[in-house]
Protein backbone atom coordinates (compact mmCIF):
# COMPACT_ATOMS: atom_id res chain seq x y z
CA UNK A 1 0.00 0.00 0.00
CA UNK A 2 1.49 3.36 -1.00
CA UNK A 3 1.36 6.46 1.19
CA UNK A 4 0.74 10.03 -0.01
CA UNK A 5 3.95 11.74 -1.06
CA UNK A 6 5.06 14.92 0.68
CA UNK A 7 4.61 18.09 -1.37
CA UNK A 8 8.32 18.93 -1.53
CA UNK A 9 9.08 15.39 -2.69
CA UNK A 10 6.45 15.65 -5.41
CA UNK A 11 7.92 19.00 -6.52
CA UNK A 12 11.35 17.40 -6.72
CA UNK A 13 9.98 14.63 -8.92
CA UNK A 14 8.37 17.20 -11.25
CA UNK A 15 11.71 18.97 -11.74
CA UNK A 16 13.68 15.78 -12.28
CA UNK A 17 11.02 14.45 -14.68
CA UNK A 18 11.27 17.60 -16.82
CA UNK A 19 15.06 17.34 -16.94
CA UNK A 20 15.01 13.63 -17.68
CA UNK A 21 12.45 13.94 -20.48
CA UNK A 22 14.32 16.75 -22.27
CA UNK A 23 14.43 14.77 -25.52
CA UNK A 24 10.62 14.88 -25.78
CA UNK A 25 10.87 18.67 -26.00
CA UNK A 26 14.23 19.38 -27.59
CA UNK A 27 14.66 16.73 -30.31
CA UNK A 28 13.86 18.85 -33.40
CA UNK A 29 15.95 21.79 -32.16
CA UNK A 30 18.70 19.39 -31.05
CA UNK A 31 19.05 17.68 -34.43
CA UNK A 32 18.65 20.95 -36.31
CA UNK A 33 21.41 22.56 -34.24
CA UNK A 34 23.82 19.71 -34.88
CA UNK A 35 23.17 19.94 -38.63
CA UNK A 36 23.17 23.71 -38.98
CA UNK A 37 25.72 24.83 -36.37
CA UNK A 38 27.98 21.79 -35.95
CA UNK A 39 28.12 20.85 -39.65
CA UNK A 40 26.97 17.25 -39.14
CA UNK A 41 25.00 15.47 -41.86
CA UNK A 42 21.61 13.93 -41.13
CA UNK A 43 23.07 10.53 -40.29
CA UNK A 44 25.75 11.93 -37.96
CA UNK A 45 23.27 14.22 -36.20
CA UNK A 46 20.83 11.35 -35.67
CA UNK A 47 23.60 9.10 -34.37
CA UNK A 48 24.81 11.78 -31.94
CA UNK A 49 21.38 12.20 -30.35
CA UNK A 50 20.92 8.43 -30.39
CA UNK A 51 24.16 8.06 -28.40
CA UNK A 52 22.62 10.19 -25.63
CA UNK A 53 19.46 8.09 -25.61
CA UNK A 54 21.42 4.83 -25.60
CA UNK A 55 23.23 6.08 -22.51
CA UNK A 56 19.84 6.58 -20.86
CA UNK A 57 18.79 3.05 -21.86
CA UNK A 58 21.94 1.42 -20.50
CA UNK A 59 21.76 3.18 -17.14
CA UNK A 60 18.05 2.51 -16.70
CA UNK A 61 18.36 -1.17 -17.59
CA UNK A 62 21.13 -1.52 -15.01
CA UNK A 63 19.35 0.27 -12.16
CA UNK A 64 15.65 -0.52 -12.62
CA UNK A 65 15.77 -4.14 -11.31
CA UNK A 66 17.52 -2.86 -8.15
CA UNK A 67 15.25 0.15 -7.64
CA UNK A 68 13.93 -0.84 -4.21
CA UNK A 69 17.43 -1.44 -2.83
CA UNK A 70 19.26 1.67 -4.09
CA UNK A 71 20.13 5.03 -2.46
CA UNK A 72 17.78 6.94 -4.74
CA UNK A 73 18.73 10.43 -3.57
CA UNK A 74 22.47 9.97 -4.14
CA UNK A 75 21.91 8.38 -7.53
CA UNK A 76 19.62 11.21 -8.65
CA UNK A 77 22.07 13.89 -7.50
CA UNK A 78 25.03 12.15 -9.11
CA UNK A 79 23.19 11.31 -12.31
CA UNK A 80 21.90 14.78 -13.07
CA UNK A 81 25.17 16.36 -11.92
CA UNK A 82 27.11 14.16 -14.34
CA UNK A 83 24.71 15.04 -17.17
CA UNK A 84 25.12 18.76 -16.44
CA UNK A 85 28.92 18.52 -16.63
CA UNK A 86 28.76 16.60 -19.92
CA UNK A 87 26.37 19.07 -21.56
CA UNK A 88 28.44 22.06 -20.47
CA UNK A 89 31.46 20.33 -22.03
CA UNK A 90 29.46 19.65 -25.22
CA UNK A 91 28.75 23.39 -25.49
CA UNK A 92 32.46 23.84 -26.17
CA UNK A 93 33.02 20.56 -28.02
CA UNK A 94 33.72 20.04 -31.69
CA UNK A 95 33.83 16.98 -33.92
CA UNK A 96 31.37 14.14 -34.19
CA UNK A 97 33.38 11.66 -32.09
CA UNK A 98 33.85 14.10 -29.21
CA UNK A 99 30.17 15.06 -29.21
CA UNK A 100 29.08 11.43 -29.29
CA UNK A 101 31.25 10.59 -26.28
CA UNK A 102 29.87 13.49 -24.26
CA UNK A 103 26.31 12.56 -25.26
CA UNK A 104 26.83 8.99 -23.99
CA UNK A 105 28.03 10.27 -20.61
CA UNK A 106 25.16 12.76 -20.38
CA UNK A 107 22.66 10.04 -21.28
CA UNK A 108 23.99 7.68 -18.62
CA UNK A 109 23.59 10.41 -16.01
CA UNK A 110 20.05 11.23 -17.11
CA UNK A 111 19.16 7.52 -17.15
CA UNK A 112 20.21 7.18 -13.52
CA UNK A 113 18.18 10.16 -12.39
CA UNK A 114 15.11 9.43 -14.50
CA UNK A 115 14.91 5.79 -13.38
CA UNK A 116 14.81 6.93 -9.77
CA UNK A 117 12.20 9.55 -10.66
CA UNK A 118 9.83 7.25 -12.53
CA UNK A 119 10.21 4.49 -9.96
CA UNK A 120 9.25 6.91 -7.20
CA UNK A 121 6.27 8.23 -9.17
CA UNK A 122 5.17 4.65 -9.77
CA UNK A 123 5.22 4.03 -6.01
CA UNK A 124 3.09 7.10 -5.21
CA UNK A 125 -0.54 6.81 -4.07
CA UNK A 126 -1.88 7.82 -7.52
CA UNK A 127 0.78 7.31 -10.22
CA UNK A 128 -1.53 8.36 -13.07
CA UNK A 129 -2.34 11.71 -11.44
CA UNK A 130 1.24 12.53 -10.40
CA UNK A 131 2.56 11.59 -13.83
CA UNK A 132 -0.11 13.80 -15.41
CA UNK A 133 1.06 16.74 -13.29
CA UNK A 134 4.67 15.97 -14.27
CA UNK A 135 3.63 15.96 -17.92
CA UNK A 136 1.97 19.36 -17.48
CA UNK A 137 5.19 20.68 -15.95
CA UNK A 138 7.03 19.41 -19.04
CA UNK A 139 4.52 21.25 -21.20
CA UNK A 140 5.17 24.51 -19.34
CA UNK A 141 8.89 24.04 -19.84
CA UNK A 142 8.31 23.37 -23.55
CA UNK A 143 6.56 26.73 -23.96
CA UNK A 144 9.53 28.56 -22.46
CA UNK A 145 12.02 26.43 -24.40
CA UNK A 146 10.45 26.94 -27.84
CA UNK A 147 9.75 30.58 -27.12
CA UNK A 148 13.36 31.43 -26.27
CA UNK A 149 15.93 28.82 -27.27
CA UNK A 150 15.60 28.73 -31.10
CA UNK A 151 15.95 32.52 -31.23
CA UNK A 152 18.96 32.42 -28.89
CA UNK A 153 20.60 29.73 -31.01
CA UNK A 154 20.05 31.80 -34.16
CA UNK A 155 21.61 34.85 -32.48
CA UNK A 156 24.47 33.26 -30.52
CA UNK A 157 25.15 29.87 -32.08
CA UNK A 158 24.74 26.17 -31.33
CA UNK A 159 26.51 26.09 -27.92
CA UNK A 160 23.49 27.91 -26.44
CA UNK A 161 21.45 24.69 -26.72
CA UNK A 162 23.84 22.63 -24.60
CA UNK A 163 24.29 25.46 -22.09
CA UNK A 164 20.52 25.60 -21.59
CA UNK A 165 20.24 21.83 -21.20
CA UNK A 166 23.25 21.75 -18.86
CA UNK A 167 21.64 24.43 -16.70
CA UNK A 168 18.43 22.40 -16.52
CA UNK A 169 20.39 19.34 -15.42
CA UNK A 170 22.16 21.41 -12.74
CA UNK A 171 18.79 22.55 -11.37
CA UNK A 172 17.61 18.92 -11.29
CA UNK A 173 20.75 17.87 -9.42
CA UNK A 174 20.21 20.58 -6.81
CA UNK A 175 16.52 19.71 -6.47
CA UNK A 176 17.45 16.05 -5.93
CA UNK A 177 18.80 16.94 -2.49
CA UNK A 178 15.13 16.56 -1.44
CA UNK A 179 14.55 13.38 -3.47
CA UNK A 180 12.62 10.60 -1.64
CA UNK A 181 15.48 8.64 -0.10
CA UNK A 182 14.05 5.66 1.75
CA UNK A 183 11.43 3.12 0.77
CA UNK A 184 9.06 4.50 3.40
CA UNK A 185 8.95 7.85 1.57
CA UNK A 186 6.85 6.28 -1.16
CA UNK A 187 5.37 3.37 0.76
CA UNK A 188 7.07 0.08 1.74
CA UNK A 189 7.17 -2.89 -0.60
CA UNK A 190 6.53 -6.25 1.07
CA UNK A 191 9.56 -8.50 0.87
CA UNK A 192 7.44 -11.20 -0.72
CA UNK A 193 6.68 -8.87 -3.63
CA UNK A 194 10.29 -8.49 -4.67
CA UNK A 195 10.83 -11.86 -6.41
CA UNK A 196 7.49 -11.81 -8.25
CA UNK A 197 8.20 -11.75 -12.02
CA UNK A 198 6.83 -8.97 -14.17
CA UNK A 199 3.64 -10.22 -15.85
CA UNK A 200 3.26 -10.85 -19.61
CA UNK A 201 0.64 -8.08 -19.78
CA UNK A 202 3.21 -5.63 -18.42
CA UNK A 203 5.83 -6.73 -20.96
CA UNK A 204 3.38 -6.34 -23.86
CA UNK A 205 2.41 -2.87 -22.65
CA UNK A 206 6.07 -1.91 -22.38
CA UNK A 207 6.74 -3.24 -25.89
CA UNK A 208 3.85 -1.20 -27.28
CA UNK A 209 5.25 1.87 -25.55
CA UNK A 210 8.58 1.28 -27.32
CA UNK A 211 6.74 1.46 -30.65
CA UNK A 212 5.02 4.70 -29.68
CA UNK A 213 8.29 6.33 -28.65
CA UNK A 214 10.08 5.05 -31.75
CA UNK A 215 7.56 6.77 -34.01
CA UNK A 216 7.59 9.88 -31.81
CA UNK A 217 11.38 10.21 -32.02
CA UNK A 218 11.66 9.23 -35.70
CA UNK A 219 9.28 11.95 -36.90
CA UNK A 220 9.75 14.59 -34.21
CA UNK A 221 13.55 14.62 -34.39
CA UNK A 222 13.47 15.57 -38.09
CA UNK A 223 10.31 17.67 -38.08
CA UNK A 224 12.28 20.93 -38.13
CA UNK A 225 14.52 19.72 -40.97
CA UNK A 226 11.49 18.52 -42.96
CA UNK A 227 9.86 21.94 -42.71
CA UNK A 228 13.01 23.79 -43.74
CA UNK A 229 13.75 21.38 -46.60
CA UNK A 230 10.21 21.79 -47.95
CA UNK A 231 10.81 25.53 -48.24
CA UNK A 232 8.44 26.62 -45.48
CA UNK A 233 11.09 28.93 -44.02
CA UNK A 234 12.95 28.81 -40.71
CA UNK A 235 10.75 31.51 -39.14
CA UNK A 236 7.52 29.67 -39.89
CA UNK A 237 8.98 26.36 -38.72
CA UNK A 238 10.09 28.03 -35.46
CA UNK A 239 6.54 29.35 -35.09
CA UNK A 240 5.24 25.78 -35.40
CA UNK A 241 7.66 24.69 -32.67
CA UNK A 242 6.37 27.47 -30.43
CA UNK A 243 2.81 26.27 -31.08
CA UNK A 244 3.92 22.73 -30.20
CA UNK A 245 5.05 24.04 -26.84
CA UNK A 246 1.68 25.66 -26.18
CA UNK A 247 -0.28 22.59 -27.32
CA UNK A 248 1.85 20.38 -25.07
CA UNK A 249 0.48 22.20 -22.03
CA UNK A 250 -2.78 20.31 -22.37
CA UNK A 251 -2.37 16.54 -23.02
CA UNK A 252 -1.09 15.51 -19.59
CA UNK A 253 -3.65 17.68 -17.77
CA UNK A 254 -6.42 16.31 -20.00
CA UNK A 255 -5.22 12.76 -19.33
CA UNK A 256 -5.40 13.48 -15.60
CA UNK A 257 -8.97 14.77 -15.88
CA UNK A 258 -10.04 11.77 -17.96
CA UNK A 259 -8.38 9.20 -15.71
CA UNK A 260 -11.70 7.65 -14.64
CA UNK A 261 -13.50 8.10 -17.95
CA UNK A 262 -11.27 6.41 -20.53
CA UNK A 263 -9.85 2.89 -20.66
CA UNK A 264 -6.03 2.98 -20.66
CA UNK A 265 -6.04 0.09 -23.12
CA UNK A 266 -8.40 1.88 -25.53
CA UNK A 267 -6.19 4.97 -25.42
CA UNK A 268 -3.11 2.81 -26.04
CA UNK A 269 -4.61 1.10 -29.10
CA UNK A 270 -5.88 4.36 -30.60
CA UNK A 271 -2.59 6.22 -30.12
CA UNK A 272 -0.50 4.42 -32.82
CA UNK A 273 -3.31 4.89 -35.35
CA UNK A 274 -3.51 8.65 -34.80
CA UNK A 275 0.26 8.98 -34.51
CA UNK A 276 0.95 7.27 -37.86
CA UNK A 277 -1.72 9.35 -39.63
CA UNK A 278 -0.09 12.55 -38.37
CA UNK A 279 3.34 11.22 -39.37
CA UNK A 280 2.14 10.70 -42.94
CA UNK A 281 0.80 14.26 -43.03
CA UNK A 282 4.09 15.71 -41.73
CA UNK A 283 6.33 13.77 -44.09
CA UNK A 284 4.22 14.08 -47.24
CA UNK A 285 2.88 17.65 -47.08
CA UNK A 286 4.26 19.97 -49.72
CA UNK A 287 2.28 23.00 -48.51
CA UNK A 288 2.53 24.62 -45.11
CA UNK A 289 -0.98 24.41 -43.53
CA UNK A 290 -1.32 20.60 -43.31
CA UNK A 291 2.30 20.28 -42.19
CA UNK A 292 1.78 22.89 -39.48
CA UNK A 293 -1.50 21.38 -38.27
CA UNK A 294 -0.10 17.85 -37.99
CA UNK A 295 3.22 18.95 -36.50
CA UNK A 296 1.49 21.08 -33.86
CA UNK A 297 -0.39 18.14 -32.31
CA UNK A 298 2.06 15.31 -33.04
CA UNK A 299 3.65 15.24 -29.57
CA UNK A 300 0.19 15.63 -27.96
CA UNK A 301 -0.63 12.02 -28.84
CA UNK A 302 2.49 10.62 -27.18
CA UNK A 303 2.15 12.66 -23.98
CA UNK A 304 -1.57 11.86 -23.60
CA UNK A 305 -1.14 8.12 -24.19
CA UNK A 306 2.03 7.94 -22.11
CA UNK A 307 0.16 9.21 -19.04
CA UNK A 308 -2.47 6.47 -19.32
CA UNK A 309 0.17 3.83 -19.98
CA UNK A 310 2.21 4.91 -16.96
CA UNK A 311 -0.82 4.49 -14.72
CA UNK A 312 -1.66 1.14 -16.30
CA UNK A 313 1.87 -0.24 -15.93
CA UNK A 314 2.10 1.01 -12.33
CA UNK A 315 -1.04 -1.02 -11.51
CA UNK A 316 0.15 -4.10 -13.38
CA UNK A 317 3.44 -4.05 -11.41
CA UNK A 318 2.98 -2.34 -7.99
CA UNK A 319 6.60 -2.99 -6.90
CA UNK A 320 7.82 0.02 -8.93
CA UNK A 321 10.32 -2.02 -10.96
CA UNK A 322 8.42 -1.68 -14.24
CA UNK A 323 7.96 2.08 -13.89
CA UNK A 324 11.63 2.42 -12.88
CA UNK A 325 12.48 0.68 -16.15
CA UNK A 326 10.30 3.01 -18.20
CA UNK A 327 13.18 5.40 -19.01
CA UNK A 328 14.91 2.47 -20.68
CA UNK A 329 11.70 1.46 -22.43
CA UNK A 330 11.02 5.01 -23.59
CA UNK A 331 14.57 5.65 -24.68
CA UNK A 332 14.96 2.37 -26.58
CA UNK A 333 12.40 3.75 -29.00
CA UNK A 334 13.71 7.28 -28.71
CA UNK A 335 17.31 6.13 -29.21
CA UNK A 336 16.53 4.23 -32.37
CA UNK A 337 14.35 7.06 -33.71
CA UNK A 338 16.92 9.76 -34.63
CA UNK A 339 19.34 7.23 -36.12
CA UNK A 340 16.53 5.55 -38.08
CA UNK A 341 15.23 8.92 -39.24
CA UNK A 342 18.68 10.08 -40.32
CA UNK A 343 19.40 6.88 -42.24
CA UNK A 344 15.98 6.73 -43.94
CA UNK A 345 16.06 10.44 -44.79
CA UNK A 346 19.57 10.20 -46.19
CA UNK A 347 18.75 7.22 -48.40
CA UNK A 348 15.00 7.27 -49.13
CA UNK A 349 13.96 10.84 -48.47
CA UNK A 350 11.42 12.14 -45.97
CA UNK A 351 8.58 10.18 -47.55
CA UNK A 352 10.17 6.96 -46.31
CA UNK A 353 9.71 8.14 -42.72
CA UNK A 354 5.93 8.09 -43.09
CA UNK A 355 5.96 4.53 -44.40
CA UNK A 356 8.16 3.39 -41.53
CA UNK A 357 5.78 5.06 -39.05
CA UNK A 358 2.84 3.04 -40.36
CA UNK A 359 4.79 -0.23 -40.06
CA UNK A 360 5.82 0.51 -36.48
CA UNK A 361 2.25 1.51 -35.60
CA UNK A 362 0.94 -1.89 -36.71
CA UNK A 363 3.39 -3.63 -34.37
CA UNK A 364 2.42 -1.30 -31.52
CA UNK A 365 -1.28 -1.99 -31.93
CA UNK A 366 -0.62 -5.74 -31.85
CA UNK A 367 1.37 -5.36 -28.61
CA UNK A 368 -1.39 -3.42 -26.86
CA UNK A 369 -4.06 -5.90 -27.98
CA UNK A 370 -1.95 -8.74 -26.55
CA UNK A 371 -1.48 -6.76 -23.31
CA UNK A 372 -5.26 -6.52 -22.93
CA UNK A 373 -5.71 -10.24 -23.52
CA UNK A 374 -2.92 -11.15 -21.10
CA UNK A 375 -4.36 -8.90 -18.37
CA UNK A 376 -7.85 -10.39 -18.70
CA UNK A 377 -8.60 -13.11 -16.14
CA UNK A 378 -9.00 -16.57 -17.66
CA UNK A 379 -12.52 -17.03 -19.01
CA UNK A 380 -13.58 -13.45 -18.25
CA UNK A 381 -15.36 -11.65 -21.07
CA UNK A 382 -14.58 -8.16 -19.75
CA UNK A 383 -11.29 -6.37 -19.16
CA UNK A 384 -9.66 -6.72 -15.76
CA UNK A 385 -9.52 -3.73 -13.38
CA UNK A 386 -6.04 -3.00 -14.68
CA UNK A 387 -7.35 -2.19 -18.12
CA UNK A 388 -10.90 -1.10 -17.30
CA UNK A 389 -12.39 2.31 -17.87
CA UNK A 390 -12.10 3.15 -14.18
CA UNK A 391 -8.73 3.77 -12.57
CA UNK A 392 -8.05 3.33 -8.92
CA UNK A 393 -6.05 5.66 -6.74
Amino acid sequence: MSTPMKSYQAATLLITHVAGMIDLVALPVWVGTLVQHYALDFEQAGLTVTSFLLGVVAASLLLAPLFNRLPRRLIAIGGYGTAAAAFFAAAHGTGSANLIGLHVVAGAGVGCGLSMTHGAIGRSSNPHRLFAVAGSALGLFAVAFYGAVPALIAARGGPVLFTVIGTLMSIAALASVMFPQTLDDAGPVPAAAQPVPITPATWYALAGLVCLTLNQATIFSFMERIGVARGFGQDRVNLVLAIVGIVNLFPAALAGLLQRRLSPLAVAIAAPVVQSALALAITSSTVFPPFAAAASVFAFVMIFAHTFLFGLIARLDPTGRATASMPAVLMIGSALGPALAGTVSQRLGFGGLGVSAVCVAVVGIACFVRAGRAARPSGAPEASPAVSTTSTS
